[in-house]
């Protein structure tokens, strides 16, 4: 089971100089339509085809996030990375809808 972050230390991290790898689990309408900023699209479905290339360092911290506390996208993302060898994943289990109730910004692409 992936370890969790929160919004605060999600948020601090982001803006002061210890940014993750942060990786958004929806389908690409949704990435489009705003995501974390400095998030990069990698579809819960295509962690296989799309980690080497997203997040090649597999020991890199690595976040990540889908819609609400109800999606489980991120989960199986994050699962998925594991499998795979990375060592520092964690999941932001509030997502889009807790960053939003923060009054924080979404960015665009």
């Amino acid at each position: 089971m992936p370890k969790t972050i929160n919004r605060d230390e999600l948020n601090r991290r982001i803006f002061h100089g210890d940014a993750p790898v942060v990786l958004e689990a929806l389908p690409e309408k949704y990435f489009i339509d705003g995501h974390l900023p400095g998030a990069k699209h990698m579809p819960h479905d295509e962690v296989k085809e799309r980690a080497a290339k997203l997040a090649p360092d597999k020991e890199a911290s690595i976040v990540v996030y889908c819609a609400s506390d109800a999606c489980q996208n991120s989960h199986q993302a994050a699962a998925a990375l594991e499998a795979l060898g990375y060592t520092d994943v964690a999941v932001y289990p509030g997502g889009k809808q807790d960053w939003l109730q923060a009054g924080l910004e979404l960015e665009t692409s």
